[in-house]
């Protein structure tokens, strides 16, 4: 029996973005047993990925906005199918042709960040302002340097403490550092898992334009999902230039000699990897060794770290979508860390950040267990 399309032309962007790895799925159903969504709630994804080969796909389910393009489906598949990709090429297929409703938030995030060049609709002058007392200069040619601190550290009053937290570590040891302030835009890589395509280049293309104009060797950043787009993503553009994320150049100035530690932090940190620093980008042993570093700290592990770490669930344009409670695997991560008798959860994201702080708040656990940066962690051990 032959399968009609509801939506031709959208069924024909699943298929051109999926490409062949899609039609190889055999469905086994790792996918489905893989997902962290499984644990609050069903997401059978196979039946999703089942569907867009049939040209089937219910356009218009809640479903098409869950995935939060944690890799952990991908990184089991036995066929190689790129998941991620399936998802975002339906999200895709929702925003340009209008066959299906895009969640509230997420709608409201996609247009101040097309028109303001970031999630929170902020003026783009005010971009800086998270360093205004902090005397830094801006980059220029010949500066060794750009650190591009996300939109979050940059504008969130609770994250700009990350940004901070950097700029000072950096700025104590005497790196040739800068930043761009109102020249930089969002980098675009949650908007196009969501879906923004059009968005994305238009993003990618004005910082890749900042970054050349200002002769941009080396990007040093606090967001994985920046150093994700940064370095896989942006070369496809034209944008040649090396990536680094914080907790890597903090462990090589540990390495060099440069970063010593010179007060205890007496206290057990549980470090969570992020999704697009650890699966999506294999970065596990950096942030540990420069947590291990600090006198008197006693790192320990959450019971699946490293490759099967749980994701906060702010991947994928989530971060700008509500959640409901008894859903939110960051509540799930906080437990985990309670029963581990933790005092601080380290996060290395500042999607992360965002998702385990509002979980210590609505548990009423911030009497208990906090959470820092590796940033920050770092700062107050100098």
């Amino acid at each position: 029996m032959e399968v009609l399309s509801p939506y031709k032309e959208a069924t024909e962007v699943i298929i051109e973005a999926g490409g062949e790895p899609l039609r190889l799925c055999y469905q086994c159903g790792i996918c489905t047993g893989t997902c962290p969504w499984n644990l609050v709630r069903g997401f059978i994804v196979r039946r999703i990925i089942h569907e867009a080969q049939l040209g089937a796909t219910d356009f218009g389910n809640e479903e098409v906005w869950l995935c939060a393009t944690c890799r952990a489906c991908v990184q089991r598949c036995p066929r190689g199918v790129e998941i991620i990709d399936v998802m975002r090429a339906m999200r895709r297929a929702v925003v340009s042709l209008g066959i299906g409703i895009v969640p509230d938030a997420l709608r409201i995030s996609a247009k101040n960040i097309a028109g303001a060049g970031n999630p929170l609709g902020e003026a783009p002058e005010k971009r800086g302002d998270w360093a205004k007392d902090l005397g830094l200069k801006k980059f220029s040619p010949g500066t060794e340097i750009l650190y591009f601190p996300c939109c979050v550290p940059a504008y969130d009053p609770d994250v700009k403490v990350v940004s901070r937290a950097t700029a000072t570590i950096l700025s104590e040891l005497g790196v040739d550092f800068g930043i761009l302030g109102s020249e930089e835009r969002c980098c675009g890589e949650a908007i196009r898992k969501a879906g923004y395509e059009d968005t994305f280049h238009s993003l990618a293309q004005s910082n890749i334009n900042a970054f050349s104009s200002n002769d941009v060797k080396t990007v040093v950043v606090s967001s994985p999902h920046c150093y994700h787009t940064f370095k896989n993503e942006y070369p496809e553009l034209g944008g040649e230039f090396q990536v680094i994320h914080i907790t890597q150049y903090l462990a090589q100035l540990i390495d060099q000699g440069r970063l010593k530690f010179s007060k205890e932090i007496n206290k057990r940190v549980i470090y969570s990897d992020p999704c697009y620093l650890g699966r999506h980008n294999g970065i596990y042993d950096e942030p540990r060794r420069v947590l291990q570093s600090i006198s008197g700290l006693e790192l320990i592990e959450f019971p699946d770290p490293r490759e099967d770490s749980l994701c906060c669930g702010g991947g994928g344009g989530r971060i700008w979508m509500e959640t409901v409670k008894g859903e939110r695997f960051s509540d799930i991560r906080v437990e985990q860390a309670l029963e581990k008798g933790a005092d601080i959860i380290a996060v290395a994201c500042p999607y992360c950040f965002l998702n385990y702080r509002d979980s210590v708040l609505t548990m009423d656990k911030a009497e208990v267990i906090e959470v820092k940066d590796v940033s920050e962690l770092v700062a107050e051990a100098m």
